[in-house]
């Protein structure tokens, strides 16, 4: 009778204990949980919640954890694939090479992602609910992430049927209505279109039928029409789920007095329903009597004709360079290839040095712009040898190709070929670009504390040149 009293309390408390565990588990009482509500739910907040939520561009939910546990497992995949096509969030710098130091970056940490692996192999638990941080607001309106923009144009409308092949051409002119020439500090494109929210349309090309968009600002001739080219603006192409384009304060662009939106390059694409469409033009601009401080970079890198991409084969190449004509900046590196792309990298040539800006992934589905922090943007001296690389898998392996086993050229259609950098920079004087090196010294701690992108950030400033002395004119004799 004790003896069976005696085993039967181990038992009880080893039931209890048992109990005690799974509450734990479930509250993230335990330091060492991992559970949705304490280590999870902040995570998605930060990077997956403004495409995947209810009515937003992903084909599900990642809000509550009736959303997410079903995905477990599939977050730890998708979270762990690394800086190639597929992994989510979208962001495809490689960590290990280059500067690392980005505006807007929503990349997890290889912390945040051991997180995620760890949760999804303990089951998923839900954890506390008292440690679930307050959900996003998300304003669906058709508000301008810019702010109220000083200046809204809209392109014609076109009706695109419900099937039928890609389009490219020219959607005309669209006047500014300015009377003086203004600077723009930001600009934002979006498509407007009769395509109901919500409902079963759950993939980004079933929104949209704008593809992109590459549009230029120009001051027609005295027909109204034809464009003149002198003193023309190009502005950042327009692409489905691109963000604002925030231009730095020294680096204003300008929009011409009396000019207009000439938009000579669209691409069109049907989505399973006729579908009317516009596009609308947003631009913030600087104060008045504003002047850039820097002007635009002339510098452009890539091949969009000369490419010659071969079937069934991994690991092709290839190469574009260019002189820098000035001391630069660049502000932003955006790689552009086609479905047979899969990475790309910037690197800087000065001298016997050569430096490697960044190396991103490339997937056709998520094109990005990297837009670098100020403070670690690339500060590259006149006469640098800017290189390009890209790379380019047609075997099976890269499911973007429509079919891998045929050759390929350049072109503007996803079934051919691009080669470009899309990002943009800007050209300093020689007493800019000492400024710029100077204050970026500032952050570095000492000679030893290498800069990627600055090659001459440590190399003695050039002395000032001397005032020109008179001349003693010679005395007659």
């Amino acid at each position: 009778m004790n003896a069976r009293l005696r085993t039967a309390v181990p038992i009880a408390a080893l039931a209890s204990l048992g109990t005690g565990m799974n509450l734990s588990a479930r509250s993230g009482d335990s330091p060492g949980d991992v559970t949705f509500t304490k280590d999870i739910a902040p995570i998605l907040q930060r990077s997956c919640q403004q495409c995947h939520r209810p009515d937003g561009v992903a084909p599900m939910s990642l809000v509550s954890y009736e959303d997410v546990r079903p995905w477990a497992r599939a977050m730890k995949v998708r979270t762990g694939l690394g800086p190639r096509a597929g992994v989510m969030p979208p962001w495809f710098v490689e960590k290990d090479l280059g500067i690392q130091h980005f505006k807007n970056d929503l990349s997890l940490s290889q912390e945040e992602i051991a997180t995620i692996a760890k949760w999804a192999d303990s089951g998923a638990p839900r954890g506390n609910p008292a440690q679930m941080p307050s959900p996003l607001n998300f304003d669906d309106t058709d508000k301008w992430t810019i702010g109220e923009p000083d200046l809204v144009l809209k392109s014609k409308e076109v009706t695109v049927p419900a099937a039928g092949p890609d389009w490219w051409g020219d959607v005309g002119l669209v006047p500014t209505g300015l009377s003086e020439d203004r600077y723009v500090s930001a600009v934002e494109v979006r498509e407007v279109n009769d395509i109901p929210k919500g409902g079963q349309i759950k993939t980004v090309g079933g929104r949209y039928v704008f593809h992109h968009m590459t549009y230029s600002s120009l001051v027609p001739d005295e027909r109204g029409s034809d464009p003149v080219d002198e003193g023309s603006t190009s502005w950042p192409i327009h692409e489905v789920g691109r963000n604002a384009d925030i231009f730095p304060p020294e680096a204003g662009r300008l929009l011409q007095a009396h000019s207009a939106l000439s938009l000579a390059a669209g691409h069109l694409h049907a989505n399973g329903r006729e579908t009317k469409a516009h596009l609308e033009f947003g631009f913030k601009f600087f104060p008045n009597g504003y002047k850039p401080l820097y002007r635009r970079s002339t510098l452009r890198l890539g091949n969009g004709i000369d490419i010659d991409v071969k079937p069934n084969r991994a690991n092709q190449e290839l190469h574009s360079y260019a002189v820098l004509q000035d001391h630069t900046k660049i502000i932003a590196f955006e790689p552009h290839l086609h479905a047979p792309g899969v990475r790309m990298c910037l690197e800087a040539i000065w001298g016997h040095n050569i430096q490697t800006l960044n190396c991103v992934g490339y997937d056709h589905n998520w094109v990005k712009q990297y837009v670098y922090d100020d403070d670690a943007a690339p500060l590259l001296p006149k006469g640098t040898i800017v290189h390009l690389i890209g790379f380019l898998d047609t075997t099976p392996a890269n499911r973007n190709p429509a079919d891998p086993r045929n050759w390929a050229g350049g072109g503007r259609r996803s079934i051919a070929n691009m080669f470009i950098d899309l990002g943009y920079s800007v050209a300093l004087t020689e007493e800019q670009f000492q400024a710029e090196m100077a204050r970026r010294r500032t952050s570095m701690k000492n000679r030893n504390d290498y800069d990627i992108g600055c090659p001459l950030c440590w190399a003695p400033p050039l002395p000032p040149t001397p005032p020109t002395q008179p001349s003693t004119p010679e005395r007659k004799q």
